[in-house]
């Protein structure tokens, strides 16, 4: 695979590009163009993605634990079943993006918006949520602290 074991890109933009299973931990990905990327199953592990373009890319089951994504683009992002525990989120934009049953343990959502998210399933104990705009956001069988569980609707 062309970007196996990548530590820094030297490329202003990765648009559409297949980046699904690669272990891109710890890469410099800052500011960089990844919109519509196929990231699925990708390893991001302590990664910097700050400022970078993630618009309606894939990074369905990604491991993006520890990861700086402060200001990054997320909107209409697939983060399905993705590890984002502890990850620094700080202002970016994650509206309408799937986070349907991630790990957000941990992570800083400080004044990310989050507005028309679907955060249903996903494990949101103790994220920094102060700021973030929710409104519109699913958060059916979220978790937010021990035994604190939003019910779905009958």
């Amino acid at each position: 695979m062309l970007f196996r074991s990548l530590h820094t890109v030297n490329a202003n933009t990765l648009r559409c590009a297949d980046l699904n299973q690669e272990n891109l931990s710890d890469a410099s990905l800052y500011g960089t163009d990844l919109s519509g990327a196929d990231l699925s199953n990708a390893n991001l592990r302590g990664a910097d993605l700050s400022r970078a373009d993630l618009r309606d890319a894939s990074l369905y089951g990604a491991d993006l634990s520890g990861v700086d994504l402060s200001g990054a683009n997320l909107r209409g992002a697939d983060l399905s079943r993705a590890d984002l525990s502890n990850a620094y989120l700080h202002g970016a934009d994650l509206s309408g993006a799937n986070l349907r049953d991630a790990d957000l343990s941990g992570a800083n959502l400080r004044f990310a918006d989050l507005h028309g998210a679907d955060l249903s399933d996903a494990d949101l104990r103790g994220a920094d949520l102060i700021g973030s705009d929710l409104s519109g956001a699913d958060l059916s069988g979220a978790i937010f602290a021990s035994g604190w569980i939003i019910q779905r609707a009958p």
